[in-house]
């Protein structure tokens, strides 16, 4: 017989992290430091839904409630990441978690939920297939991996080489290079900025590991990516450049680099992030040899609706991100984590 509670002691978190780490389907954003992130960071009240038959985990579900005037209430697992979603051992536990989150929901008043998984489940929720996981087979030497690169692709990389760059590859030490880059090119996409906290609460939940590469010309940073490894893969969900030094393929160094780290580390896979099929990031994804693996977002609504789309290609948020083009980059960061926490 499965029940579920809420994990909220010590031991129970030991308990839900332990049956993370031993699921084959886990993936890291499950773990529980992404609960005192979420809530450090943004604020967000999270529920963290265990399933349990007799004294053993059978099932995990981390939920995090978002709430706002502009946007809606819902519960997303797991907002501003890739992945997320339920974990379980049997139907009868995800049925069982679906369940009480769908309870919660009700409880909240939330609108709908939403849960980001890796592949496809036996549920009657709503599923929205519109992403890829764009993924790298990685070999033990990254010597290997450069020569399967395209020659093109070689000669953009030593170009950057040319130019005196250098590369840095820490942890806090360089969180404020990495966040000058980061919120500027947010601006240029026209996207309210994470405040700086939150990455700054990933690598003190997990100083293992999250790492930050920084590509500067001199003291100048001009590239930047945040990766995250879980297992046997090493994710970069966070990566910009400075489009004023295009001309450098600081960009190009910034990737190199960190699959060079990622051989280095032992790491089998590399996980580009998620992307639109045929679109810009897909392309420049695919000539680093990354293939698409589907994702499969379900979606539960309290009415049976379709889910709001909240993303940038929604067209009623055209004039808000022409907008936000045009703005200062320091007004960007003073207003953008206000609107994003609750962007998902």
């Amino acid at each position: 017989m499965i029940s579920v509670t809420e994990a909220r002691t010590y031991d129970e978190g030991i308990a839900w992290d332990r049956y993370v780490l031993n699921h084959a389907m886990a993936s890291g954003y499950q773990l529980m430091g992404w609960r005192r992130v979420m809530e450090r960071a943004f604020g967000h009240r999270t529920f963290y839904l265990m399933a349990w038959d007799q004294h053993e985990v059978r099932g995990v579900l981390p939920l995090v409630f978002l709430s706002s005037r502009l946007f809606g209430r819902f519960l997303v697992s797991m907002p501003f990441v890739n992945y997320g979603g339920v974990l379980t051992d049997s139907l009868e536990a995800q049925r069982a978690l679906l369940e009480a989150a769908a309870g919660r929901a009700t409880d909240l008043g939330a609108t709908h939920i939403e849960l980001r998984h890796q592949r496809p489940l036996d549920l009657d929720w709503a599923a929205k297939q519109h992403k890829v996981s764009m993924r790298l087979d990685l070999p033990n030497e990254f010597e290997a991996l450069w020569k399967s690169f395209p020659s093109k692709l070689r000669s953009q990389i030593r170009r950057a080489q040319k130019e005196e760059l250098t590369v840095r590859i820490e942890g806090n030490e360089i969180l404020d290079d990495f966040y000058r880059v980061f919120a500027r090119n947010m601006r240029d996409l026209g996207t309210p900025v994470y405040g700086r906290g939150f990455f700054e609460a990933i690598i003190e939940a997990f100083p293992k590991d999250a790492r930050l590469c920084v590509i500067s010309l001199k003291q100048q940073p001009v590239a930047a990516g945040f990766v995250y490894g879980f297992q046997n893969t090493l994710e970069i969900p966070w990566a910009s450049a400075d489009r004023r030094y295009n001309r450098l393929s600081a960009n190009m160094l910034l990737y190199s680099s960190v699959l060079e780290y990622a051989c280095r580390e032992g790491f089998q896979v590399f996980d580009f992030g998620r992307s639109t099929p045929g679109g810009g990031t897909y392309r420049f994804k695919e000539q680093w040899g990354a293939y698409p693996i589907p994702l499969y977002w379900n979606h539960w609504s309290a009415d049976g609706r379709a889910v709001p789309d909240l993303s940038p290609e929604n067209s009623k948020y055209s004039l808000a991100i022409k907008t936000w083009k045009r703005l200062p980059v320091a007004l960007t960061r003073l207003l953008g984590p206000s609107i994003v926490r609750n962007i998902p």
